[in-house]
């Protein structure tokens, strides 16, 4: 697996919940992880063609929406709201698991061009 592909199962899962809570809740700030899931499906062409912008963009929206998902965590264990539990706790292990492959990939780029 790449970062590319570890990007977009996080952009779908981002998506995906993001809107499944949505309707469970109707709360509209649900909709910030879908925003970000797009912009990170957008830009997820030159993430996998190792375009350096695209790629340092996609990891700073990663890594915000994992930071900015702990809140709602909070929210949903203090409400022992367990669906809520599982749906931000799927988009944070999403975004640690695709910040893990950008890391990776970062680090491989870096080996190959000291060998250059």
């Amino acid at each position: 697996m790449n970062a590319g592909t570890a990007s977009a199962i996080n952009a779908y899962t981002l998506i995906v919940m993001g809107i499944w809570g949505y309707v469970a809740t109707n709360a509209p700030t649900s909709f910030i992880p879908v925003v970000i899931g797009v912009l990170l499906l957008t830009m997820n062409n030159g993430v996998r063609l190792d375009n350096k912008v695209q790629a340092h963009i996609a990891v700073l929206l990663t890594l915000l929406v994992g930071f900015a998902l702990m809140k709602p965590l909070r929210g949903n264990i203090a409400e022992g709201d367990t669906m809520g539990i599982v749906r931000v706790g799927a988009m944070i292990l999403t975004s640690v698991f695709a910040m893990i492959f950008f890391i990776k990939s970062f680090m491989s780029a870096r080996k190959s061009k000291k060998t250059s």
